[in-house]
């Protein structure tokens, strides 16, 4: 039996994190870019609508592919592919000049962060003790802030000033880290241990995942993904562009999206507490309804102090249920199937990723209120957490099979 590297807790969730807040960069960035592109290239509302989707469609077969690959071929080697993948597509992506060609470009940047992030999550959940598993899946989860934060900052100072081609070639230096991953990062100990088993086939895998005991988590696990995935690139992806549309400049609207967003630490700090005090039930049923009342609140106002406030709480709320989906998903299967399995439930959340940001532009071009389009978002979201409380288990301090 091969024998695994071991890292420190600290160490791993760093190597890991920070893959993490790149990826986290690049969607925040999008949020920006989209609504600078509508000036540059004159781009019509389904036109802006269809950048979001086509990374989520990118990020639902990432999703896909990779977590069957990560049970294949390990963690760590799909978790450097798919940095390498999306950094490379983000570089590339600064030189185009053509809707077409950015939409291509888009795909192969969603394929890499789709299959990074449920890969990621379930390399460090298998590294780590069950009594702190969840508070350190959360805390990598927490990545995503600092990212949204260094997006929402270059997004504000560079974009109206450089363009946003600047802003994405600083998005593509991730690729240069992905080389120290591949030295420095040693595979989960879990999958290590079971190399010389006979290892499911993918056909096996998923069938697992649809019979016996794992039908009804894996059942949850879709809806939940779908929900908070559609609800989420539905509301996020479109910030800046509601923003503007609610009567404020571009630059105010980056600005007061800047300080919706720091309030995404604190909801992933107090979910990294309750977590494991409390349970993931809990953070995930508690999170997604403060998330919902406050998509509606935000579609329902005008006055900007309300906004804030609205914006700041959807942000506090919405990442905390975040960091908790990323610890809860993989809890849910054997090591056999867990890449698979997480990232089969990632992938048909894609799906909504995909809906989510087709359905505003849609909708509004066809004389709906944003009031109607975030009230559709705060019922997604209530679905979601009603998947959890009827069908979801308990698996705070749960020793993973």
């Amino acid at each position: 039996m091969k024998k695994s590297q071991t890292i420190s807790e600290k160490k791993l969730l760093g190597i890991a994190g920070l893959g993490w807040m790149f990826d986290a960069m690049d969607v925040g960035m999008l949020s920006f870019i989209i609504a600078a592109l509508k000036i540059d290239w004159g781009l019509t509302p389904k036109e802006m609508g269809w950048i979001g989707s086509i990374n989520s469609i990118g990020m639902a077969v990432g999703a896909l592919l990779f977590g069957l690959m990560a049970d294949k071929v390990g963690r760590k080697n799909v978790f450097i592919i798919t940095l390498l993948l999306f950094s490379v597509g983000s570089g590339l992506s600064a030189l185009t000049t053509s809707l077409a060609l950015f939409l291509v470009l888009r795909f192969m940047i969603g394929m890499g962060l789709g299959g990074e992030l449920p890969v990621a999550s379930t390399l460090v959940s298998e590294s780590v003790p069950a009594d702190k598993r969840g508070r350190v899946v959360v805390l990598l989860e927490s990545f995503w802030a600092f990212g949204w934060l260094i997006a929402a900052v270059i997004s504000y100072f560079v974009i109206p000033k450089f363009g946003w081609q600047t802003a994405l070639i600083l998005g593509a230096i991730p690729a240069l880290y992905a080389i120290y991953l591949r030295i420095n990062l040693p595979d989960s100990p879990r999958y290590v241990t079971i190399q010389e088993k006979k290892k499911p086939s993918i056909l096996e895998g998923i069938k697992t995942l649809w019979s016996g005991k794992y039908l009804r988590p894996t059942v949850m696990l879709w809806i939940l993904w779908f929900c908070v995935v559609f609800s989420y690139y539905g509301m996020f992806l479109w910030l800046p562009s509601v923003m503007i549309m609610k009567g404020f400049s571009m630059i105010k609207s980056f600005q007061y999206v800047l300080i919706m967003t720091l309030a995404q630490l604190p909801g992933y700090f107090t979910a990294a507490y309750f977590i494991e005090k409390i349970g993931r039930k809990f953070v995930l049923i508690v999170y997604l309804a403060g998330t919902a009342a406050s998509a509606y609140f935000f579609g329902t106002t005008d006055t900007l102090w309300v906004l804030l406030m609205a914006g700041a709480f959807l942000s506090f709320f919405n990442l905390g249920a975040w960091g908790a989906l990323y610890a809860y998903s993989p809890e849910q299967y054997p090591t056999s199937v867990r890449g698979t399995g997480t990232g089969m439930a990632a992938s048909f959340g894609r799906v909504g990723g995909v809906l989510g940001p087709l359905l505003v532009p849609y909708l509004s071009a066809q004389g709906y209120s944003i009031q109607l389009i975030f009230s559709i978002f705060c019922l997604s979201i209530l679905i979601g957490a009603a998947a959890v409380f009827f069908l979801g288990r308990e698996t705070k301090n749960l020793e993973l099979d």
